[in-house]
Formats: C-alpha cells, sequence, structure tokens
C-alpha cells in the first residue's frame, strides 16, 4: 500500500477533503552547518528562503545519535544484496559420472540406488527392470513379518527356522515355503503397496526368483528394513536386521566391499576406515536360455560410522564372477559420489 495514501482515524480521504491551497508549490528543507547552526530553507514559488536558529539540546541530542558509523551501517544495510542460494547439487549427475569408470561388458546391464539415511540424500542410475533371484527373499519375510502383525501374532517356530536358512545360506526350499505362507504373488503385491513399493511384480506361480524389481525399489524395501518410517514394527525390523547382519561365509559379498575397500586402504597406511559393518542379501542366478547370469546385491553398509543404503542389482553377465565384480564396483562408484559430494 501507498504510505501517502494512509488515512489517519477521522481522517477524510484525500480525494473528498476539499482544496485548502492552489498554485502554490512549497518544499522546506532542514539541514545542520558545521558549527551545529541548523538552517531551514523553503523552496516557494520566487526562490529559496532561509533563517535558521541555534541548535536545541534535543536536536544537539539527535544529532549526536547520528554518527557516521551508524549512517554507513544503516546505508549498507539497505543497500545489502540477499544471499545468494547455494546451487543444488545434482546427485545423480554425479552418480553417473562415477559410473563412467565402472567396466560393464558387452550386453551387462546394471542399475544402482544408494541413500544417505541421515542426510536423505540419494542418488539413482538406471531404471531398468531386474529379475531379482534371491534377493527377493527379504521382501518375502518382510511380508511375512507383516502378516503377522496385522495378526497378531509371532511367527511360528518352523517360519522362523525357514526364515533363517532363507537368508543366512539362501536356502531356496526354505523361500519356497514362505513364498507359499504369504499368497505367492498376491500377498507380495499387497504387501509392497503399504512398504511403497510400485515397480515390483512377483513371479508367476511358485517362480518367486523371477520377481521382476528396480533399484529404487529396493531402496525402498530397505527403508523399509533399516528405517523408522516402516510398515515393519521395532521388533520385526530388528530380527529382519539381524538376519541380514549374519551372512554365510562365501554369501558375503557384494555391498560389503564398499567398506572392505575401506578396511584394505587403512591395512595398506592409506586413508579409509579400519573396519565396516554390513547387512546384506545378495542373489545370483544363471538364466537357463541364455546362460547368462542375474547378479544382485543389497543392504546397508558402514563406513567410517556412517552408514548407507545401496541396491545394486545387474543381468546379462557373462560369468558370476564377473556380475559380482560388477554390483561390487557399481556400489562403491555409487558411495563414493555420496560421499564426495558432501566434502
Amino acid at each position: 500500500m501507498d504510505p501517502q495514501r494512509v488515512r489517519r482515524p477521522g481522517a477524510r480521504p484525500s480525494w473528498r477533503r476539499p482544496l485548502l491551497y492552489t498554485g502554490v508549490a512549497s518544499i522546506v528543507l532542514v539541514g545542520v552547518t558545521a558549527s551545529g547552526s541548523s538552517y531551514v530553507r523553503a523552496q516557494a514559488p520566487g526562490g529559496l528562503v532561509s533563517s535558521s536558529a541555534a541548535p536545541t539540546a534535543g536536536a544537539q541530542a539527535a544529532d549526536a545519535s547520528r554518527t557516521p558509523e551508524a549512517a554507513v551501517e544503516s546505508v549498507a544495510a539497505a543497500v545489502s544484496p540477499t544471499p545468494t542460494p547455494t546451487p543444488a547439487v545434482d546427485r545423480d549427475a554425479l552418480l553417473a559420472e562415477a559410473m563412467e569408470s565402472v567396466a560393464v561388458e558387452d550386453g551387462a546391464e546394471v542399475s544402482v540406488a544408494v541413500l544417505d539415511p541421515e542426510s536423505g540424500e540419494s542418488a539413482v542410475y538406471g531404471d531398468g527392470a531386474f529379475d531379482t533371484a534371491s534377493i527377493v527373499k527379504v521382501d518375502i519375510l518382510a511380508v511375512l513379518l507383516l502378516q503377522a502383525q496385522d495378526a497378531g501374532r509371532e511367527l511360528t517356530a518352523s517360519e522362523k527356522a525357514y526364515a533363517t536358512a532363507m537368508i543366512k545360506n539362501s536356502d531356496n526350499v526354505s523361500a519356497s515355503e514362505l513364498w507359499d505362507a504369504i499368497g505367492r504373488a498376491e500377498g507380495l503385491a499387497a504387501a509392497n503397496e503399504r512398504f511403497g513399493l510400485s515397480g515390483t511384480e512377483g513371479g508367476d506361480g511358485a517362480l518367486w526368483g523371477l520377481t521382476q524389481t528396480t533399484a529404487v525399489d529396493q531402496l525402498t524395501l530397505l527403508e523399509q528394513v533399516f528405517g523408522d518410517d516402516s510398515e515393519l514394527s521395532e521388533a520385526s525390523r530388528a530380527y529382519l536386521r539381524g538376519l541380514m547382519g549374519d551372512i554365510a561365509v562365501g554369501q558375503d559379498w557384494g555391498v560389503s566391499a564398499v567398506g572392505s575397500e575401506q578396511a584394505e586402504d587403512a591395512a595398506d597406511g592409506s586413508a579409509g576406515s579400519a573396519g565396516s559393518q554390513f547387512a546384506l542379501k545378495n542373489g545370483w542366478l544363471p538364466r537357463s536360455q541364455t546362460g547368462l547370469w542375474v547378479i544382485n546385491s543389497i543392504g546397508r553398509v558402514t563406513v567410517d560410522g556412517h552408514g548407507y543404503l545401496v541396491a545394486a542389482l545387474s543381468q546379462g553377465n557373462s560369468t558370476k564372477a564377473k556380475g559380482i565384480s560388477l554390483v561390487e564396483t557399481t556400489a562403491r562408484a555409487a558411495v563414493s559420489s555420496l560421499r564426495d559430494a558432501d566434502v
């Protein structure tokens, strides 16, 4: 609103007041001389009319308060520009740049999603759908736990035995038992909708290993297991995390390589962490029609005391060993892209 148009209480609007003066314009200038005397100059139609008087006590006090420092600060505050916000970091672009150094053999595909739960920063590379192989076992157990919560019951002794063998040893018979127990693809879909997975489709019939998923969905599932904002209770999350942290020797490759590389660097005397912690589930599957390997790894890894959630998926690998190397290199690149961006 124009301050000159503000009305005093009870005053008439300016456009309704009677015109008191016409044809006269005046400007009054008030100043202070170097000696401290004040002067007034009135600009009238005929020119300037000046008058001066000795400064009053009030004027002296007011003048004393107008120190050069105060005047400069006042002007600086008035003209100081608004700070320019720091541009947002394109973390997907940084991850894509990091992935340029990852060797992917002809015909193979890879996708990865990574999240720093503490800062909420994340990055994604690739958006294709991949066969899950055995990483779906985490989803199967999460669904079983959610169904048990809904029914207000604990897992039975046999369910716990199946769950342990399925996650720790990647036992397929146990996975098939629990796949049937949750209602196969239909039961998986119902729970995944609550978990927030929108790009996962259960395998046909008994073929749980041919469930299709994305790296983004697997990262969302990891958030359900390792985060606080989850459909799973704290007890259910702790149970699943405990099994993923006790993977059998020989099956603990994959995202764990992120931390192990740091530990190796420290042992060599270079920069890195003296140790790492991880909880994961891997999947590996040779496709019968092509002989090519699906190699996946999902989990949580701690590097230098900082945790990251990582989902690395690949398919079209000529050998299991090459697929493992690919997901490990990809996981390292994903975590490094977040760490480097925060430096």
